[in-house]
């Protein structure tokens, strides 16, 4: 077990599977005291269970990040708990597929509950807890914030967002040892997306549109993630980093 995270606490949403679990896994190995945060208790005891096996420190916190106060409290608690909160990473996520015609109010403001109200809700409430102390907050977006992405306006718009809110908290936050960064994926191989990459015709044509020629694994996000919210990336904030296989670097790929 290497020690870039030796002694730090951190708290990750979307901690049950994709890349929450894979950053949880890994954070865990360098040593930090992980808290595991999601709707569903199964998945979460999974993660937490895979973490201990290995020798590391988990435990899971069942909150929904839309519930405003369920999920400050959580957070909250842990770090009465342990005494302390160094890292806190951003992952939760929701979404509605749909035309902007046919989109619903309802299911516009549905994409903005989750990744916009508790991003907002978490880096304020970490924010407050590291501001004596320096802390890391690392949020992920997505390329769909980045690049007008048709069926999915309310996701891009909230993605969007989060790039935008994250700036503005890294420069406030910066004066106290604040640090908030981005991570931006493309498709990556997780539970979310299994619908789309199920077909091979679908996997190949989605391939085909990054320079790579391959979807992202969840490992691969989770060793940005570990980056950003370590003591490497200690001169680094405001970022938002690609990780993408290239996907955002190119208008068009080679046929």
């Amino acid at each position: 077990m290497a020690d870039r995270l030796q002694g730090k606490v951190a708290f990750v949403t979307g901690g049950g599977s994709g890349i929450g679990a894979a950053t949880a896994e890994r954070f865990a190995q360098e040593g930090a005291t992980v808290v595991i945060c999601g709707r569903r208790r199964e998945p979460l005891d999974a993660v937490v269970d895979r973490i201990g096996k290995a020798g590391g420190r988990a435990e899971a916190v069942v909150a929904d990040v839309s519930d405003e106060a369920g999920f400050v409290a959580a957070i909250d608690a842990a770090a009465a708990r342990h005494g302390r909160l160094d890292i806190l990473v951003n992952n939760a996520m929701a979404y509605t597929w749909g035309s902007i015609e046919e989109t619903s109010t309802a299911e516009w403001r549905a994409n903005f509950a989750t990744s916009v109200d508790g991003t907002f809700w978490g880096t304020r409430a970490a924010m407050r807890l590291m501001k004596e102390k320096g802390g890391a907050v690392v949020n992920v977006s997505s390329i769909c914030g980045s690049l007008g992405t048709p069926w999915m306006a309310g996701y891009s718009a909230a993605k969007a967002a989060i790039d935008n809110f994250s700036r503005a908290a890294a420069a406030e936050g910066a004066p106290r040892g604040i640090r908030v960064n981005v991570v931006v994926p493309a498709v990556v191989e997780t539970p979310a997306t299994a619908g789309m990459l199920a077909d091979d015709n679908a996997r190949k044509a989605t391939e085909k549109l990054i320079p790579m020629g391959r979807v992202g694994r969840p490992d691969e996000l989770a060793s940005a993630i570990l980056f950003l919210a370590s003591d490497e990336a200690s001169y680094i904030t405001g970022a938002t980093l690609p990780v993408d296989g290239g996907r955002s670097s190119v208008l068009v790929t080679a046929l």
